[in-house]
């Protein structure tokens, strides 16, 4: 399974890094003169409306990255006095910061999203609570070192003589970036994304001293990413399913509208999935159908996956007939029936497909053709699928009765026997008996 495809990777990218981008450029090029009032007005214009916009999404998780972003930045700004120091507790509350920063955008970034739920709520004010009283202590006038465990040294301090970030800070950055990089790829959705390119926002502005317009500058930027990432994910939501993360059946409907002749349309669904979710639970039915939208999401011939509903799916193949993309599907069909996974809670044998169901008719140039569904005796599941394929047999036939005539092709599969690809009665029947053959 491929990392990053071309998809994944502009959505890694925007709006996130370009935003970073955008920002380093107009803050350290001499291209663009910006002020130190539009820098302040950029800085707490950011923040109010970021706050605002994640109270609204209900983003406990933004809502405090969000908050330590601000008050981590403040803390050093008040205890500095605006100024950059090498000692004191202005240079005290940098050393905190530095090391606040990433533990709690760690911290917030792998916690569950359970909007402003008081448990997790009462958790989070908390831990910021307690790090707003350990700053104020280890801060408070007359100090000039702070507590020895932040001026903790892993490597020869020459080494990272080109970071104002302590060696503990920064080793903690190191394992930060790191765990937001694996939940981007192992999530891939677009708060993930902002949360990662937001982090590295403030590793920026840590590194310019977190002082002055460079330090205001990428502090906000920071915020303005995660509110991009807000807006991104609400889109990504109302058009891809959660489960899946195939997209959903508004995109599905958008996309007909721009099809034209030649296309081809293929339905596919999930044979006995309810007696799947019946024998198993719906824990393991969304399993299954995770899996099996995984393999559709890499259909080739330029096919493109939708979960319409429930257990059922369907490929849009633009620019395609019928006769390219049969072999393909073919594949699709053949992978999906011979692939398993292991049930984490194998039910009792006597609710365990015993075998094929003998009412089922077989052709008979399928005698090794596997059941709908089982488990073999090491526990693993296997499902299958069946299809149903049309294409427009003319100019004037629209998508919607496309899709009809793929409909009835499914349910000539299920009724043939089901994991088995039928072809539309108005497609051509050279093309439908060489299908029904296979």
């Amino acid at each position: 399974m491929k990392l990053l495809n071309g998809a994944s990777l502009k959505a890694c990218l925007f709006p996130g890094g370009a935003l970073l981008l955008a920002a380093a450029v107009a803050l350290q090029g001499s291209v663009v003169s910006i002020s130190v009032q539009a820098i302040d007005f950029y800085y707490y214009a950011v923040f109010i409306a970021g706050i605002i916009v994640a109270l609204r999404f209900r983003s406990s998780r933004v809502t405090f990255v969000l908050l330590t972003i601000f008050l981590g930045h403040r803390a050093i700004q008040f205890f500095s006095a605006g100024h950059l120091v090498l000692s004191g507790p202005g240079h005290i509350a940098f050393v905190v910061v530095s090391l606040l920063i990433p533990v709690n955008f760690i911290v917030f970034s792998c916690a569950r999203e359970r909007g402003f739920a008081i448990p997790s709520l009462a958790g989070h004010l908390f831990l910021i609570f307690v790090e707003a009283v350990f700053v104020a202590v280890v801060c408070r006038p007359g100090e000039t070192a702070g507590p020895h465990f932040l001026r903790f040294t892993i490597v020869n301090t020459q080494l990272l003589a080109w970071t104002r970030i302590p060696q503990l800070a920064l080793f903690v950055f190191i394992i930060g970036i790191g765990m937001l990089l694996a939940r981007v790829l192992l999530h891939r959705q677009p708060i993930e994304h902002g949360l990662m390119w937001s982090f590295l926002a403030a590793f920026f502005g840590l590194q310019s001293g977190a002082i002055g317009r460079l330090g205001e500058g990428y502090f906000a930027t920071a915020g303005l990413i995660l509110i991009g990432s807000l807006l991104e994910n609400s889109y990504f939501l109302a058009y891809h399913d959660e489960l899946t993360g195939l997209p959903a059946r508004r995109a599905f409907n958008e996309a007909l509208g721009g099809l034209e002749v030649p296309f081809a349309i293929a339905v596919v669904d999930i044979d006995h999935f309810k007696k799947v979710n019946d024998t198993y639970g719906h824990e393991t039915g969304d399993e299954v159908l995770s899996m099996v939208a995984g393999y559709l999401a890499r259909i080739g011939f330029g096919g493109k996956a939708y979960r319409v509903g429930g257990e059922e799916f369907s490929i849009l193949f633009a620019g395609k007939t019928i006769k390219e993309i049969v072999p393909e599907l073919e594949r699709l069909r053949v992978i999906i029936s011979e692939s398993s996974f292991r049930v984490r809670n194998t039910p009792d044998r006597r609710k365990t497909s015993r075998g094929p169901d003998r009412r089922q008719t077989m052709k008979p140039s399928h005698p090794k053709r596997r059941q709908s569904f089982g488990t073999t005796i090491s526990g693993q599941l296997s499902v299958t699928v069946s299809i149903g394929i049309a294409e427009p047999n003319s100019r004037s036939q629209g998508a919607e009765e496309v899709i009809q005539a793929a409909d009835k092709a499914l349910y000539r599969a299920k009724r043939a026997g089901r994991n088995r690809i039928e072809i539309s009665c108005f497609s051509r029947p050279t093309l439908a008996r060489r299908a029904a053959s296979r």
